[in-house]
C-alpha cells in the first residue's frame, strides 16, 4: 500500500462520523445524528462527494454514504469534517451485510448512483441492482419509500 493510502486509512479511524464495521448499530442512527430526520443511503458512494453535497442541499435529511473502500471515502469524510456538515456520515462495510447495520423499515431513500456493472453474465449476482440486493434494500425501506 502506498503511504497516502495508509495515511487516509489512519485518518478515517479518527473521524467520529466514519464507522468501520460497527457492531450493534441498527437502532443507533438517531443518536448518531441527534435528530429524527429521514435517513438516505448512498450505496457504493466512492469518494462520497455526492453524499456530502446532498447533505448540504437537504439539511432536513440525514445522509449515510456506504462503501468498502476507506481510501476513497476519506475524500468526502474530510470535506464533511472541514465544512462542519452534521447531517452526513459514512459507513465502511460490505453491502452484502447491510441488514446488520439498519433496522427494518428505517430508511427513507436508497441511492445507487454509480453501480459497478459487472458486465460478464457470470458476475451478474454481484451487481448492486441484482434481485438478491433489491430484496435486502426492500427490507430496509419505510413503507411507501
Amino acid at each position: 500500500m502506498k503511504a497516502k493510502k495508509l495515511t487516509r486509512f489512519a485518518a478515517i479511524k479518527t473521524f467520529q462520523h466514519v464507522f468501520e464495521f460497527p457492531e450493534n448499530m441498527a437502532d443507533k442512527w438517531t443518536g448518531v445524528f441527534q435528530n429524527e430526520h429521514p435517513i438516505v443511503l448512498e450505496l457504493a458512494c466512492g469518494k462520497g462527494e455526492y453524499t456530502v453535497n446532498m447533505a448540504k442541499a437537504f439539511p432536513a435529511k440525514n445522509f449515510i454514504g456506504v462503501d468498502i473502500k476507506g481510501n476513497r471515502m476519506f475524500v468526502g469524510a474530510q470535506k464533511a469534517l472541514n465544512e462542519l456538515i452534521k447531517n452526513v456520515c459514512f459507513l465502511r462495510i460490505r453491502i452484502e451485510t447491510i441488514l446488520q447495520y439498519f433496522a427494518p423499515q428505517s430508511i427513507s431513500e436508497i441511492w445507487i448512483t454509480f453501480p459497478d456493472p459487472f458486465l460478464r453474465a457470470s458476475k451478474a449476482k454481484n451487481r448492486l441492482t441484482h434481485h438478491k440486493f433489491l430484496a435486502m434494500y426492500q427490507q430496509l425501506l419505510k413503507p411507501g419509500a
